[in-house]
């Protein structure tokens, strides 16, 4: 996005209340011969969908209501009574916590003099951001985020520092929401700017060359009631002068008879042009245009076609240097006099090649690439007439992000990691092509005991699909080790090795972790993307079932042994492995998922996915979402344990997408496994949660897979 279990058997007639419009207040538990489960009234509501009727019995849930409340209430205590019955769950939140506790730094950036780095001691709830003046100074707190909430959940959402590194703006987000509010602080003194800008979202504020105010998107205010529900439509591009009310702001760019664009900004180096991204929703096309704001010009569309994906690297006066999947699905670098923007005087600075390009960077008057190769992270240095000049020594297999540098020092600093190393801050010379540690944490494990490998294995079409399979040294490939399958599988964002310390309990239980790189991700560029898109849907599952079958030949577990987890995008493939091959797989856990899909569209964001999806209101979609729907697929039949996971701030992918399938599948349910719905309290759809959020839903996710794949009480 241009933005990652056993209920018992039913040997009774399940309860099924029907409600009035009102929706009757539900009785409080359904009789299973084993187990309570929280009861679900039913409405009568039936969809005709181009001939085709489907009934939404809990369609009630979408609505936040007391009755919603109480059912919400009963369900979280039944999970959470549920979760705190394990055993083993308190001693695996202990050694989550102790592999969680060690320093980490983001890699540096400057402006002006000052130089600016995230940190965080171990354990604080959110990161907290230092300055220092130079590489040499002394460092201090410039912004403590630990101190804007007591519990953790009032999160920096985001920065910009000013070009001369004297002001700061922030953004803030409550309780995991994508709604941001954004403020200003002065860097010398730490004290806080009159200037607030409201009712942000998906847009990160860009300063002007002078320093004098901020580029930024936003939405006008949502009615009441509405923030967390209400479709998000209408973006508009402004200017904020500092010292100025917001009711102030200058509007640069609207476009009203395009309710579904969206902008994003950027500001040219030299400081004279203004690029704006053109969005429409999630789709991974956009147009781009651009102002140039020397002589106030007007908005200007050089490539106002929604064929390919343009992202801005850098210019040379009106020379624009742009990256592009335009005929070059793995993406190409071109030139693009602004004076002369017609195709045929394009020039190709760096073309196409056999891995794709994920990103370009202009460092040192240089091109650094950074690509990948089977998901794997790569480093390339380019000269400006696009000449090859080195490849970057790497630290091992893994993943380089948060590159930092400036266009006129060879200095750039990266973090590297991979599912068994935790990031580690390198700084590279690009002069002498020379990379070397520039901060590294003390951990409380040893990456020397494990191995993180990667497979390839055949798809169901015969497509050649990369997994990394991590775990500890010395496992015995005889179908019993208990194992988690993570994937994702769409919006064109690729999966590549990160680190998180929870895996390493988990694999300190004999656990293995597997990934593979499934299509609709970018790994393999475009044509990887599109070929797990709309109606090619079905390939991104096909895929993720291929690598449990892999998993299972090659000895490495067994399907009662074998876990299934994923989050947004990835809930809704968790969601469609329960309705299609819930014979795979010990326990599920959707998280966050996208799992009614034929009504995804009519909440917050959600429109803007059907670039990706489809959309259920139109008559060509239908037939394949509703053939794969997770929600809509569920019957009566034996499932695997299954968490069920969400937020009650989710304005991403609203709630009830996890309380109807929930619901629906406590209702089906015909085996002895467990069906839970755990529901976080004042998160979102997962930026911006405390630290000791994360370590508790981790030791939920390991607690809950180590119980119902046989390997704890």
């Amino acid at each position: 996005m241009k933005g990652q279990f056993s209920a018992l058997l039913l040997s009774t007639v399940l309860l099924t209340l029907t409600a009035c419009q009102q929706h009757a207040q539900p009785a409080n538990t359904v009789a299973t011969n084993k187990r309570l489960y929280p009861a679900t009234a039913t409405d009568n509501q039936v969809d005709n969908y181009f001939g085709t009727k489907v009934a939404d019995p809990y369609r009630w849930l979408e609505k936040d209501t007391p009755a919603v409340q109480q059912w919400v209430a009963k369900q979280k205590a039944y999970a959470d009574r549920y979760l705190a019955s394990i055993k083993v769950r308190s001693d695996l939140e202990s050694r989550i916590t102790s592999l969680w506790n060690f320093e980490k730094f983001s890699p540096p950036f400057f402006k002006g003099s000052n130089l600016f780095y995230f940190r965080n001691d171990g354990l604080q709830s959110q990161d907290v951001l230092y300055v220092q003046d130079g590489p040499k100074g002394s460092a201090r707190v410039l912004l403590d985020p630990n101190r804007f909430s007591d519990d953790g959940t009032v999160a920096l959402s985001a920065t910009a520092v000013a070009h001369n590194g004297k002001t700061l703006a922030y953004g803030v987000s409550q309780s995991g929401s994508d709604w941001q509010q954004w403020q200003f602080v002065n860097v010398a003194t730490g004290k806080p700017l009159k200037d607030q800008l409201k009712w942000i979202k998906f847009s990160t504020p860009v300063w002007d060359k002078n320093d004098k105010g901020v580029f930024y998107a936003r939405y006008n205010k949502p009615k009441p009631g509405q923030a967390l529900t209400g479709t998000n439509y209408n973006q508009k591009l402004y200017y904020h002068r500092l010292g100025t009310p917001q009711s102030q702001d200058r509007l640069i760019y609207q476009r009203p008879d395009h309710k579904d664009w969206g902008f994003g900004a950027d500001v040219s180096d030299d400081g004279r042009y203004l690029i704006i991204y053109v969005s429409k929703g999630t789709d991974s096309r956009n147009r781009l245009f651009y102002k140039d704001l020397k002589y106030n010009g007007p908005v200007v569309p050089l490539l106002p076609k929604l064929e390919a994906s343009y992202s801005f690297i850098g210019n040379d006066g009106p020379v624009f240097y742009i990256q592009t999947n335009l005929d070059a699905p793995r993406s190409r670098i071109i030139a693009i006099d602004i004076r002369k923007p017609a195709k045929r005087y394009w020039q190709t600075v760096i073309p196409e090649g056999d891995n794709p390009i994920a990103g370009v960077s202009m460092f040192n008057h240089q091109f650094m690439v950074r690509g990948m190769k089977d998901a794997l992270s790569q480093l390339k240095i380019y000269d400006r007439k696009g000449r090859f000049l080195s490849s970057v020594p790497l630290p091992g297999k893994g993943t380089v992000s948060s590159l930092n540098g400036r266009i006129n020092s060879p200095d750039v600093y990266f973090s590297f990691s991979s599912y068994i190393q935790a990031p580690s801050v390198y700084k590279l010379d690009m002069n002498t092509n020379k990379v070397a540690v520039y901060r590294q944490p003390t951990l409380a494990y040893d990456p020397k005991d494990y191995v993180s490998e990667q497979v390839f294995y055949p798809a169901k079409d015969g497509t050649r699909i990369p997994m990394m399979i991590s775990h500890k040294k010395g496992i015995k490939l005889d179908g019993n080790n208990p194992t988690l399958l993570y994937a994702y599988g769409g919006f064109n964002i690729s999966i590549t090795p990160r680190f998180n310390p929870a895996t390493i309990a988990w694999m300190e239980q004999g656990g293995i972790y597997a990934v593979p790189n499934i299509r609709g991700g970018g790994e393999y560029g475009e044509a990887w993307h599109q070929a797990g898109m709309k109606a090619n849907k079905q390939n991104v599952f096909d895929d993720f079932y291929a690598a449990a079958e892999y998993l299972i030949e090659m000895g490495y577990t067994r399907p009662a042994k074998l876990g299934a987890y994923g989050r947004s995008n990835g809930g809704l493939l968790m969601g469609a492995a329960l309705t299609q091959r819930p014979d795979l797989f010990g326990a599920v856990l959707p998280a966050v998922g996208v799992l009614d899909m034929l009504r995804f569209q009519k909440f917050t964001i959600g429109w803007a996915w059907t670039s990706e999806y489809g959309s259920a209101d139109n008559a060509s979609d239908f037939p394949y979402l509703y053939a794969y729907s997770p929600l809509q697929n569920l019957k009566k039949r034996v499932y695997p344990a299954t968490m069920v996971m969400t937020a009650d701030h989710d304005d991403r992918v609203v709630p009830y997408h996890s309380y109807k399938f929930a619901a629906t599948l406590q209702a089906d349910q015909q085996g002895n496994a467990p069906v839970i719905l755990r529901i976080e309290h004042k998160a979102g759809h997962g930026a911006g949660k405390p630290t000791s959020m994360k370590i508790r839903e981790a030791a939920d996710i390991f607690a809950f897979l180590l119980k119902n794949l046989g390997e704890t009480h």
